[in-house]
């Protein structure tokens, strides 16, 4: 294969010297420029090379990936992600997601009235240079942690000096990581950055995929520019060769039709064909290998139907890229809102005619698998960006090719490159075509390259509403030139974001910006509710992991001794979840069953989430948007984890995961609610818990949503819990109906994030506030968290061929619940004189519970139940609680909460009371 900068290398002398894999990323050609004639191609940005979506959206977040392990999840938490425009705003906007702790902005050439500029600079060796930097937040640069700028390539470094020293003066900090594909720099540049950050006084990074430098002969600059003018004058003598020759066949077709020689519709055919070759003339032919000239406007409209208009659906509120910042909470709506919008434009490519001029809509979504079937026969697809709206293309695209489409993405450009119709040079074809955003600095020539002659039988534009003027859809403009390049047309249009007058604070959405696509009207709040919570500030899961809407009380004392909770609990005196338990500490022999436990389950654990997310997956999964996991804090919430990863290590899907509380006897978080109405569509909400005992939340959580909805909150909460083990039969969606030992119930907050139970008490939790909880900090050096989680994500791959079967056996059964758990809890509740189903805590999960958190009565276990109750028998051993072994148990045990507690029931070792 040829490389793509042989052309250049060749009659210039132009050398890539480094990587080996410089000569993939990279190719070379030429340009009209009088800093530097030569222009480095990158084949995996996205810009003037079409490329698959998947690798180039791969090749910024694997950076993201790496400066987040170089700076640590604390720091990155910190920081900001700045990408350069144009060139590099999707790139950024990818780093940024690989990143996935920060917030991201990318400078721009747009002035927008209203919102003051934070800063600006200058790149010294692009086409246009100067630089503004317009966060919606006044605050997103202040801060002090790490700045991460991101550029497709780190050449002389002017341009990253430049940023820096402008930022520096006005939002000083100790630390900026560069981000670059590839650091081209020569030997004497090198050193520069390195003397820059010693003048400051701050550390810098550099991340980059590849490294190497260009050698460049003597007299380059000159023998280019030559080189450039001949080719340029070449092109235009062949263009205006192949109009005179265009005109002449227009002429001659307008004879026939006078003198009658042929029939009219001969004649006219023959004035149609000489249009089009005149057009290709003026848009400059391929033959000969040449330059494209900025076509002259043809007489007449665009034909009509040429051009599909697409409605993406896209959700109101929500950014279009970086330009004024883009935060966690808006990937989340955009994460949500991305297969919807994808089913819209695969439909479109499937489903309507290249002469129809109807829009596509909602109405056209319908079944999923027959569009795909439809776009995946559309032919090979290209997505087409808008300059400096890349990644709303770009995510677009990935969408459509998760879904099997042929399909390749790039972006127009301001940049002028010359045209080279050789498999040597990277830039083969040119499309010229005006302005069409009315720009600051005046109208001018703006590029598409490599799309005429690419193949592509349908090419999907897309732009921001900015840019969807009468200059897009005139004679001569963008989509007249793509009409003359591929059979098919679609236009799909990107609200340009406006920041509003009322600006958030950092990193929030504003609830009545982003309503969920389909949802009714909501009364509006007295305050904005604040986003999730995130490790490592709050949890020690990652950031990416899970979005807890809880507020911190770390810094509150909610512990009580035990005796005295179950005192208060019983007595009515109080809630339990008014206080804490103190955190058991578990000793070395308990710590060792864990983790022989964790072991010997991993596989079973393993396949009960495959299970349950591929349940899920399969049916709740919509044309429109894709499922939302809400875990009940804090036993579901490892469980919402490895749901999470399931969907995405099996199948690349990115599912939103946040956890909420839900509280016995008082419902779950309302708040919590409206902020996920806010920010998802409602019925894409799947809860999900640990297990189930006898059914109390599940029945609680129903409850809870029914009063929400009459209380004035979004409508569409779907109640059903989706569990990990479900023994009492008391939900449909489930990874086992077994009941067995998942070692995460084993512990308390150190296999759970070193979080705490959720608390709700009036003189804490305020009408507008979130639930609250407390992560113990302290106890990291006992968390085990991250060890349960990937013991069990290592298991995925044996146990994948035995979900598939389950899965299957699963979906074409009755899985009506039964309830056979509660009734089984009524029983034993009458049997054993205890007259309170809630003393009665059914399955492995909640006698664990009950033996780490309440005053234990006994425990009753199935009789010849073996290593799942290990850990029970020693918990009990240590406390004093007897084990009663009987017949016809339907869980392999059951916790007895102690039904005639009073003070002193427990003495100072905490064993519990004698039973009687």
């Amino acid at each position: 294969m040829v490389w793509s900068g042989t052309w250049v290398a060749e009659r210039l002398g132009v050398e890539l010297v480094g990587d080996e894999k410089l000569t993939g990323l990279l190719g070379l050609a030429l340009r009209r420029n009088p800093k530097r004639a030569h222009l480095l191609v990158s084949n995996v940005l996205g810009k003037h090379v079409p490329q698959l979506p998947s690798v180039v959206r791969r090749s910024g977040y694997e950076l993201g990936e790496r400066v987040r392990a170089l700076l640590g999840d604390e720091s990155a938490q910190r920081s900001v992600v700045l990408g350069y425009a144009e060139t590099a705003t999707g790139l950024g906007h990818s780093v940024a997601d690989g990143l996935a702790l920060a917030p991201y902005l990318h400078s721009t050439r747009r002035p927008v009235a209203g919102v003051e500029r934070a800063g600006g600079f200058e790149e010294s060796h692009s086409h246009a240079t100067s630089h503004l930097l317009l966060p919606e937040d006044p605050e997103l640069l202040a801060g002090d942690g790490p700045l991460v700028l991101v550029d497709d390539e780190f050449s002389t470094g002017n341009t990253v000096l430049n940023t820096i020293r402008a930022l520096h003066e006005r939002y000083p900090r100790q630390r900026y990581v560069i981000v670059a594909l590839v650091d081209m720099r020569s030997p004497e540049d090198r050193g520069r950055l390195d003397d820059f950050a010693h003048e400051i006084g701050a550390r810098v990074d550099l991340v980059t995929s590849a490294s190497g430098t260009v050698r460049l002969p003597e007299g380059v600059l000159e023998k280019g520019q030559a080189l450039v003018a001949r080719y340029e004058e070449e092109a235009v003598r062949r263009g205006e060769e192949a109009v005179r020759r265009g005109e002449e066949t227009v002429r001659r077709g307008e004879e026939a039709v006078r003198r009658g020689e042929e029939t009219a519709r001969h004649g006219e055919e023959a004035v149609r064909r000489g249009e089009e070759t005149a057009r290709h003339g003026e848009g400059g032919a391929r033959s000969g290998g040449g330059a494209a000239v900025l076509p002259a406007p043809r007489s007449g409209p665009l034909r009509d139907g040429a051009v599909t208009r697409v409605e993406l659906g896209w959700p109101a509120g929500l950014p279009d890229g970086g330009r004024h910042g883009f935060t966690a909470a808006h990937r989340d709506v955009l994460e949500g809102a991305l297969p919807g919008m994808g089913a819209r434009l695969a439909e479109a490519l499937g489903g309507a005619e290249a002469d129809g001029a109807a829009a596509v809509g909602d109405a056209a979504v319908g079944d999923a698998a027959v569009g795909d079937a439809a776009a995946v026969g559309a032919g090979r697809v290209l997505v087409l960006g808008f300059e400096e709206l890349m990644y709303a293309p770009l995510r677009l695209a990935g969408v459509l090719e998760e879904r099997g489409v042929d399909v390749a993405y790039s972006t127009t450009t301001r940049s002028p490159v010359l045209a080279v119709d050789d498999p040597g040079y990277a830039i083969r074809t040119r499309l010229a075509f005006p302005a069409h955003d009315a720009p600051a600095d005046g109208p001018g020539t703006r590029y598409a390259y490599n799309v005429a002659g690419g193949g592509f039988d349908a090419v999907v534009l897309v732009v921001d509403s900015t840019a969807d003027t009468p200059e897009l859809h005139a004679p001569g403009g963008l989509l007249e030139q793509l009409t003359a390049h591929a059979g098919r047309v679609l236009l799909a249009v990107v609200p340009s974001y406006v920041p509003s007058p009322g600006v958030p604070s950092p990193g929030t959405v504003p609830s009545q910006d982003i309503p969920a696509q389909g949802a009714p009207e909501r009364p509006e709040r007295s305050r904005m509710l604040p986003e999730p919570l995130r490790g490592p500030s709050f949890s020690s899961y990652a950031s990416d992991e899970v979005g807890w809407l809880l507020q911190d009380l770390s810094e509150v004392r909610l512990e009580a001794p035990t005796e005295e909770r179950e005192e208060a609990i019983q007595s009515g005196g109080a809630h339990y979840a008014e206080s804490l338990p103190v955190e058991y500490q578990p000793n070395e022999q308990y710590q060792e069953l864990f983790k022989a436990a964790l072991e010997t389950s991993a596989d079973r654990i393993a396949q009960a989430v495959g299970v349950v997310t591929e349940t899920v997956l399969a049916e709740r999964s919509r044309p429109s948007g894709r499922p939302v996991l809400v875990s009940l804090a804090r036993a579901g919430t490892p469980v919402g984890v490895l749901m999470r990863r399931w969907a995405k290590e099996r199948h690349g899907i990115e599912l939103p995961h946040y956890a909420v509380s839900i509280v016995r006897g008082r419902g779950i978080d309302a708040n919590a609610l409206r902020w996920l109405a806010d920010h998802h569509d409602p019925a894409d909400v799947v809860f999900v818990d640990g297990w189930t005992g006898k059914g109390a939340i599940t029945r609680e959580l129903a409850q809870a949503v029914e009063k929400f909805e009459a209380d004035g909150g979004s409508a569409g909460f779907d109640p059903e819990i989706a569990v990990l083990a479900d023994p009492g039969s008391c939900v449909r969606t489930y990874g086992t109906r077994e009941d067995f030992l998942i070692p995460s119930a084993c512990l308390n907050s150190t296999v759970s994030g070193l979080i705490s139970r959720t608390v709700l008490r009036a003189d804490l939790v305020g009408p507008d506030d979130f639930h609250g909880a407390k992560f113990y900090r302290e106890l990291a050096g006992a968390d085990v968290s991250a060890d349960f989680l990937d013991a069990v994500t290592a298991r995925f791959d044996a146990v994948a061929d035995a979900v598939d079967a389950q899965v299957k056996e699963v979906l074409s059964a009755d899985r009506a619940p039964t309830w056979e758990g509660w009734a089984a809890v009524e029983r034993i509740s009458e049997e054993y004189g205890i007259h309170d189903v809630n003393l009665v805590k059914p399955g492995v999960g909640e006698t664990t519970r009950v033996l780490l958190r309440r005053v234990p009565w006994k425990i009753l276990a199935r009789r010849g139940a073996g290593a799942d109750l290990a850990h029970v028998r020693l918990l009990a051993e240590q406390r004093g609680v007897p084990v009663e072994e009987v017949d016809e148990l339907p869980y392999t045990c059951v916790g007895l909460i102690h039904p005639k507690y009073t003070r002193g029931a427990t003495g100072a070792d905490g064993r519990a009371v004698a039973a009687k």
